[in-house]
């Protein structure tokens, strides 16, 4: 039945999104959650307002602990032998590592675009590299279904939760219902993902008054970074959470967002990405094709090339538009690692519950 939701490339059509939603956001009422609000999601001070809807799926501690267990549990994919962690690792921002450039999955199957980082995803309106699924509650569902990840379908996870020996009961712990149903699960691995809140970096204590966090060199990386990259990676964030093409296929092989609207004009576009965490989440680039931040930096002043829907943010005029020194250059990558949020990637209330 899954199946038959998606379009073409495994994508939902708009009219079905909305009405999953419609059912999904309904089965909240049919249980109450009977844990106390000992933990809970916090918008930093200095954030936009969250877009997930947390009416709906209010943070717990009984339902984020659920979502962990979820998230690092590899009886959910076909063979037993992938999770959302394999693919999500906490001390790379919850990105791959550099071994495994591209998403993989069951039998080793290699994917074809560089699994993202999982951070700050309450305020994100569009999810993966093309936008192809507009609420974070139906994200997991592709890497669930997808034939190259986890390879099985949404109505098996479910069942096979509903008969494992503690999920039921874990589940009417976080959500007071008799019968697991495929909207809790849903909602249980929101519940994980939108705790994944990174804003306590060097820069955020900075930003949030301390003038001393930031170094003589790393100011001047900030001052550089905001006169040539914040155009679309805009603060807090780091992202404007809009589509581009930067010139990273010298070849367009990907057609990157163009897949989800069927618009030609979104040809090669794909997600700016946040650079919070960036000095722990290489390779870079959807297509994984630069291991360093140098070499990242290099392609804005000397690899850009003019091609279908190149962005002119960063070509224009016959040459690339960005034209920085190489001491600018590591200037910009000294203040880069000061997006580096090590208590997050660090903290406990993430590690796997499993073991």
């Amino acid at each position: 039945m899954i199946d038959q939701l998606f379009k073409r490339d495994r994508l939902y059509e708009p009219v079905l999104l909305l009405f999953l939603w419609i059912i999904l956001a309904g089965c909240q009422s049919l249980g109450e959650t009977p844990l106390g609000d000992r933990l809970h999601f916090q918008k930093p001070v200095h954030f936009p307002e969250p877009s997930y809807t947390f009416r709906n799926n209010s943070v717990t501690e009984a339902g984020f602990q659920l979502g962990r267990a979820l998230f690092f549990d590899p009886g959910l994919s076909r063979d037993g032998s992938v999770s959302c962690s394999s693919c999500h690792v906490q001390g790379h921002a919850f990105a791959d590592t550099w071994l495994h450039p591209f998403s993989f999955g069951v039998e080793d199957r290699d994917g074809k675009r560089n699994a993202p980082p999982l951070f700050n995803l309450a305020f994100h309106r569009e999810f993966f590299w093309d936008g192809g699924v507009t609420h974070l509650d139906f994200a997991p569902i592709l890497a669930f279904e997808s034939e190259i990840e986890m390879d099985l379908s949404f109505e098996e996870v479910v069942d096979r939760i509903r008969r494992h020996p503690k999920y039921p009961e874990k589940f009417r712990e976080a959500f007071g219902i008799e019968e697991v149903a495929g909207p809790y699960v849903l909602h249980a691995l929101s519940q994980f993902m939108v705790m994944m809140v990174s804003a306590n970096t060097k820069y955020d204590h900075y930003i949030n008054g301390d003038i001393q966090a930031l170094n003589t060199v790393e100011l001047e990386g900030l001052a550089l970074f905001r006169r040539h990259c914040e155009s679309c990676h805009q603060e807090p964030l780091f992202t404007d959470l809009s589509y581009r093409n930067n010139g990273v296929q010298a070849r367009i092989t990907d057609l990157g967002r163009e897949l989800v609207t069927e618009v030609p004009q979104d040809r090669a576009k794909f997600k700016v990405p946040s650079l919070r965490n960036i000095e722990v989440t290489s390779p870079y680039m959807h297509n994984a094709r630069f291991e360093t931040l140098k070499q990242v930096l290099d392609h804005y002043t000397d690899g850009v090339e003019d091609q279908v829907n190149i962005d002119p943010l960063v070509f224009s005029d016959g040459r690339p538009t960005i034209q920085m020194s190489a001491d600018d250059k590591e200037k910009v990558i000294a203040f880069l690692h000061t997006l580096t949020d090590h208590p997050f990637l660090s903290n406990p209330i993430f590690f796997n519950s499993n073991d």
